[in-house]
């Protein structure tokens, strides 16, 4: 019995590419999978950090995130001008202060 593939050979150059795209799509997940099961317990760790700081009373919940906000930009070496200038604009154009 002929397939389409003896047919046609173009088709089967296309689901060979389809074959390997599904591969390579199956082995990133796995590694993906594999990596975000390793951080699983920092992640944990992350949790619990928060959790005993809000119990401490030593930060609130908003606190904690604005915290991690200024870490973030820190860690993106955010250009602290620029973004406050941006963040003046944009806060006067929504109250309709242009």
């Amino acid at each position: 019995m002929l397939s389409m593939s003896d047919l046609n050979p173009e088709s089967a150059v296309v689901q060979s590419v389809v074959d390997e795209k599904k591969e390579k799509m199956i082995e990133y997940i796995r590694a993906l999978k594999t990596i975000e099961d390793a951080m699983e317990p920092y992640k944990e760790q992350r949790r619990e950090l928060r959790q005993e700081f809000k119990e401490q009373g030593w930060l609130d919940k908003e606190e904690i995130r604005v915290a991690v906000k200024a870490y973030r930009l820190l860690k993106g070496n955010v250009d602290i001008d620029q973004l406050i200038s941006i963040y003046d604009s944009l806060h006067r154009a929504a109250r309709g202060n242009s």
